[in-house]
């Protein structure tokens, strides 16, 4: 590193790690040094992964990243550090090519909060679950009086020529867009359990392609790259159908008139797993990935993808992304993104109904 980039390094508030082509660290911020309870001396050449327990499968999304040469954000994972307890944080990653070494990967982690402080869903975050009780609060006070406004601009509209009726009209369809958001603010913070079953993922993955194709990503080129083999996943095939369509209304939207080509794609990965906080350790095989070619998501975006109420869109509700993150999560699965302009890719991951099946 050049003495600039040392004494940036010095000063990051987050924990850094560069990791070579093993995943070795190969140099650790002051700030990891504290993370990890370990000098950067006893760290340098030692392997990342036994030092953080994670409940996201990092090590193979990394791998990814190194091999595209590009960036990854995982927004929300569990991680637990020697010497300190379980705590949210976020994890970005992104090649480093300092001094022309093109296999250094800079790994960040930024802690949110203890996960004992969690509540029964563990994405929900103290300030996130005040904003999701505040929007059902004042959709509960909304509603009622927005029923009458509808109503009785239906009413006057019956008495007026056609271009007041023009003002009703926009009264009336304002009112029922209010709605229609309430309610997904409603969905949102009430997720039903999931109904567990064995499934085949490329019958969901049809059913939202063919949804899809019919609507708004009917002007766009839509790719099957599915693996033959892949065995049946244990999860609730409605709600993977949710995830499914807000990741291809995402693609679909961020691609604009444009259009462009979707790919949908199934990957069995025997390697991925999800470490929980008692250490036991739950296979995440099953594999399934929406790539789009559009612009990428904006930087502004990048560590706040799967919050609730942020869009990058003009009257997005900015609450697709954070729904499949939840769901996702009820299910003990994973969702993570990678993105950069002409190829951003959404993956699932998720458990094998024959590993569930064996403990029900």
């Amino acid at each position: 590193m050049s003495r600039d980039h040392d004494a940036l390094w010095a000063v990051l508030p987050v924990p850094a790690l560069l990791l070579d082509a093993k995943d070795c660290t190969r140099q650790a911020n002051p700030a990891a040094e504290i993370f990890l309870n370990a000098s950067e001396r006893a760290l340098v050449g030692q392997p990342i992964w036994p030092l953080l327990d994670m409940d996201a499968p990092i090590a193979p999304a990394l791998a990814r990243a190194r091999a595209a040469g590009g960036p990854l954000f995982i927004g929300d994972v569990s991680v637990s550090a020697r010497g300190h307890p379980r705590m949210q944080c976020s994890v970005q990653i992104a090649p480093y090519n300092a001094d022309a070494d093109q296999e250094l990967m800079l790994m960040l982690i930024t802690p949110r909060e203890f996960s004992g402080q969690m509540t029964h869903d563990p994405r929900a975050r103290p300030a996130e679950r005040a904003a999701i009780g505040m929007a059902e609060m004042l959709s509960h006070e909304i509603k009622n009086p927005l029923a009458g406004i509808t109503g009785a601009a239906q009413l006057l509209s019956m008495n007026l020529g056609p271009d007041d009726c023009e003002l009703t009209d926009l009264i009336v369809s304002e009112s029922r867009r209010i709605a229609a958001l309430l309610h997904r603010v409603e969905s949102y913070g009430n997720i039903p359990p999931p109904r567990f079953a064995s499934l085949n993922v490329h019958d969901v993955l049809r059913r939202a392609r063919q949804s899809a194709s019919l609507g708004l990503a009917a002007d766009m080129r839509i790719v099957e790259a599915y693996d033959p083999s892949l065995p049946e996943a244990w999860a609730d095939a409605d709600m993977l159908l949710q995830v499914l369509q807000n990741l291809i209304k995402n693609a679909a939207e961020a691609a604009g008139a444009e259009g462009g080509t979707i790919t949908l794609r199934s990957a069995f990965e025997q390697g991925a797993r999800q470490r929980g906080a008692d250490g036991w350790t739950a296979p995440l095989p099953l594999q399934i990935e929406v790539i789009d070619d559009g612009p990428g998501v904006p930087p502004d975006l990048a560590t706040s993808l799967f919050e609730p109420f942020v869009s990058g869109r003009e009257n997005g509700t900015g609450l697709g992304l954070a729904l499949a993150a939840r769901i996702m999560a009820a299910h003990g699965g994973w969702i993570g993104a990678t993105s950069r302009p002409g190829r951003t890719v959404f993956r699932l991951s998720l458990p094998l109904a024959a590993h569930k099946e064996e403990t029900v």
